[in-house]
């Protein structure tokens, strides 16, 4: 089984790490953004010694995402995104292997942004959930007698 941990933040966050406050955004100084890399680094060596860590990496900002959708010529169109300055989007993901928070045990999860302090909110979500478990050829490998909806096993636990 294999886990996807993802990391949320909005523009307004993105900002702040620059150094620009915004309501509910303080400003970072170089010492907080230095605090994160530190926590992140440190997070990423416990997951990988601990054999979880498969990939992990940062997004760039909402600001420079795109949204592509399919045009009624059917075409790409691209456009700068539905996102707006406080809307939370996917800042940046881990890769798990295994995920010892969800079993019990293990390394655990402490806030996978940051430590406790400026620029860092208490209680932020870490969404995490689980991977598909189908190989690249489609072929089905899983449990026999196991029913799955679209999303999820049903009934039966990752």
């Amino acid at each position: 089984m294999k886990y996807l941990m993802m990391v949320q933040g909005t523009q307004a966050d993105y900002a702040a790490m620059g150094g620009t406050a915004s309501e509910g955004s303080p400003a970072w100084t170089q010492e907080d953004v230095r605090a994160m890399y530190a926590h992140m680094t440190a997070l990423n060596k416990d997951l990988t010694a601990s054999g979880e860590m498969i990939d992990g990496q940062g997004l760039a900002e909402p600001a420079r995402t795109r949204f592509v959708t399919l045009g009624v010529d059917g075409e790409p169109v691209v456009a700068d995104g539905p996102y707006g300055e406080t809307e939370e989007v996917l800042a940046g993901y881990r890769t798990l292997a295994q995920c010892s928070t969800l079993q019990g045990g293990g390394v655990g999860h402490p806030a996978p942004g940051g430590p406790e302090g400026r620029g860092f909110r208490a209680g932020s979500p870490c969404p995490t959930t689980w991977l598909s478990d189908l190989p690249p050829d489609g072929r089905d490998v899983r449990p026999a007698g196991a029913v799955y909806d679209r999303f999820s096993p049903v009934g039966s636990g990752p």
